[in-house]
């Protein structure tokens, strides 16, 4: 099986409970999606890897899975990395233009400026994401390539994350027979997904409640604002299920999402539910209604602890085009309806757009963040072609510009 497209690109999404491994090919047309591949993830606690070789067979039957599917060998990914460890915070840098007119030179010294900031020996830079330039005060913008000024200004947003987090998500796809072409903030990969470039824009909050994590994303006048990550997610829902139902983990996984539903007040008082037992105790039958009291004060925490997270971020009055909530748990019956009395805002589940091929297949909430490190990789492979005929000039310039030139092209 030899890779015979030379524009397939493959997200892989190493998630607490799922790992996802989707095959994207670039088309004149658009991204077609035309492989997947899932394996539960065994290996993974609160988005971090805590056990490599379980990791490594979870990554490995993803891929088979979608190797088969899309017919392809898998030579290297784009991996997601999440969990509590990741911070990111705003920066800018000043610098004088050189020739009165911005170069290429000048963006890279102007980042290289903006990141310029004292950055402890456990953590690495994994994205730095212009926000907007300014050019002796005309502020607003997006490419300054080209134009006139004796003064350049970088907004930037930039993220870190330990060390050892991303060098074991690395250490394990290499273990799985993969490279890693790149490492991407998983809240930016599912924005890239599941957000239309009139909400990015406007003003709108992008929550990915997955099952370790839940990972926050805001954008205002088209560029990211702020990124964080809370160590809470849809295993915590299952936990609580099972230690209030005393039901196994496994079983209250599956009545979660069989009868899970988050508003008391949208469940029948009529509404049953079998509830199997532990150690072999008969199972027992209780009201759909007990589950959602179960449910409904996690899931509120949940959104309080995000409300909070973006009140703190000083951008909870610009989100003109409200919340999206994407990620496996953003499924849950009464989610959406939660979230807008936490919030006060609009909210919608977020599912991947803009894509062609097995659209049916991947059309959850649950794919955006690995539909969205396609996306962020097809963005990355233009950059990187858009820089050929110069490579050894710029060699050393190339890595810098991959993470951040794709945020424009």
């Amino acid at each position: 099986m030899s890779n015979h497209k030379e524009n397939l690109i493959v997200g892989l999404d190493i998630g607490t409970t799922k790992i996802c491994a989707i095959v994207g090919n670039l088309t004149h047309e658009g991204l077609d999606i035309v492989g997947i591949g899932t394996s539960p993830s065994k290996g993974l606690r609160k988005g971090v890897v805590i056990n490599i070789e379980s990791t490594v067979e979870s990554i490995q039957k993803a891929l088979q899975e979608a190797e088969l599917m899309a017919g392809c060998e898998i030579k290297s990914v784009f991996a997601g990395i999440a969990g509590g460890h990741i911070r990111g915070f705003n920066s800018q840098g000043v610098i004088a233009v050189k020739h009165r007119e911005v170069t290429r030179e000048d963006i890279n010294r102007v980042i290289d400026a903006a990141k310029a900031l004292a950055i402890p020996m456990d953590r690495e830079v994994i994205h730095v994401l212009p926000q907007e330039f300014i050019i002796d005060d005309q502020d607003g913008i997006k490419e300054p390539l080209g134009m006139s000024g004796v003064r350049l200004e970088a907004k930037v947003h930039i993220v870190t994350g330990a060390v050892a987090s991303a060098q074991n998500i690395i250490k394990s796809c290499n273990r799985a027979g993969v490279n890693v072409a790149d490492i991407v903030l998983e809240q930016l990969a599912s924005s890239d997904a599941v957000l239309s470039a009139d909400e990015k824009e406007l003003g709108v909050a992008m929550i990915d409640i997955g099952g370790g994590t839940t990972d926050i994303a805001v954008y205002l006048d088209g560029a990211i604002k702020h990124t964080a990550v809370l160590s809470l997610g849809g295993n915590h829902l299952t936990n609580d299920i099972a230690v209030g139902l005393r039901t196994p983990m496994a079983e209250a996984e599956k009545i979660k999402i069989q009868h899970g539903c988050c508003l008391t007040s949208m469940v029948g008082k009529d509404q049953s539910i079998e509830v199997p037992s532990v150690g072999g105790r008969e199972p027992r039958v209780l009201s759909r209604q007990l589950l959602a009291e179960i449910l409904e004060p996690r899931v509120e925490e949940i959104f309080t602890l995000v409300n909070r997270e973006i009140v703190r971020s000083g951008y909870a009055d610009f989100l003109a085009s409200g919340v999206v909530i994407t990620g496996g748990s953003a499924i849950l019956a009464g989610m959406p309806e939660m979230a807008e009395q936490v919030f006060g805002l609009p909210v919608r589940r977020g599912v991947p757009q803009d894509i062609g091929g097995l659209v049916d297949v991947v059309n959850s909430p649950v794919y955006a963040t690995g539909v969205g490190l396609v996306k962020y990789g097809t963005r990355n492979i233009k950059a990187r072609r858009f820089m050929v005929g110069q490579e050894n000039v710029f060699e050393k310039v190339v890595r810098r510009m991959r993470e951040w030139l794709g945020e424009f092209f």
